[in-house]
């Protein structure tokens, strides 16, 4: 049931929600906890539940007031986490396993190296040969956190934001990876480089990452980026495969 000996927890959160908190801190067996619990609950579907939602650690439920409230929806809730072990029950079906291909050569690669104690050249290798979980989609529309990467990547975020990462840079702080679907001002160190939109207005599919995806990167040359992104403006060469 419990990924720490103080969680799960569950929390009232307004008058029409409970959070479900698995950890308070980045932790692999939680946010897989995050995602089993998630599909759980979909296939479940407490009565009054409207909406849930992943993030990092933690699964948000929305529900109608009309219909439940937060006591009787909490031991219903309480009684699914007990059911098992969260943290050990494999991941939803349905997931995907994207390749993406990178160039790895943002403006920031040393300043991040040489906070993870290593060379650029050591930097980009590594981090082009991670495979990464897509732990949660928010902050924009479409934007993955992904990881966890090793221990030595817990490196902070910038004390100043830049200005503009441009659509496609690969961001690197904490642990994590993040491929920004546009352009938008952050205090993550720009790594590298895609033609990746993880956020496609007027697409059948707008939001091609889902919670739970995989993603590791294929390393290509700056030409090779530019003519993959002329063949593909949306994908930048990426091809998907199902993993579950």
């Amino acid at each position: 049931m419990t990924a720490t000996a103080a969680h799960p927890q569950i929390v009232p959160m307004g008058l029409a929600g409970l959070l479900v908190r698995f950890s308070g801190r980045l932790d692999d067996g939680a946010n897989r906890a995050a995602l089993a619990f998630r599909a759980a609950l979909e296939e479940a579907r407490p009565e009054g539940v409207e909406e849930t939602v992943s993030s990092l650690g933690s699964v948000f439920l929305r529900f109608d007031p009309g219909a439940t409230g937060h006591a009787l929806l909490s031991e219903r809730v309480a009684a699914l986490l007990r059911a098992r072990d969260w943290s050990a029950t494999p991941l939803p079906a349905g997931r995907r396993l994207w390749t993406v291909p990178a160039v790895f050569d943002g403006p920031d690669l040393a300043a991040a190296a040489s906070l993870a104690g290593l060379s650029p050249a050591a930097a980009a290798e590594e981090l082009a040969a991670a495979r990464v979980r897509v732990l949660s989609i928010g902050f924009a529309p479409g934007l993955p956190y992904m990881g966890p990467l090793p221990g030595h990547w817990d490196i902070p975020r910038q004390t100043a934001l830049t200005p503009v990462a441009p659509a496609g840079a690969i961001v690197v702080a904490v642990r994590q990876l993040i491929i920004f679907p546009t352009a938008t001002p952050t205090g993550w160190r720009q790594a590298g480089r895609t033609g990746f939109r993880a956020f496609r207005p007027g697409a059948a599919e707008p939001f091609p990452l889902k919670a739970g995806d995989e993603l590791r990167f294929r390393l290509v040359t700056g030409r090779e980026l530019d003519a993959l992104i002329a063949a593909d403006p949306a994908g930048g060469g990426a091809v998907a495969e199902a993993i579950a």
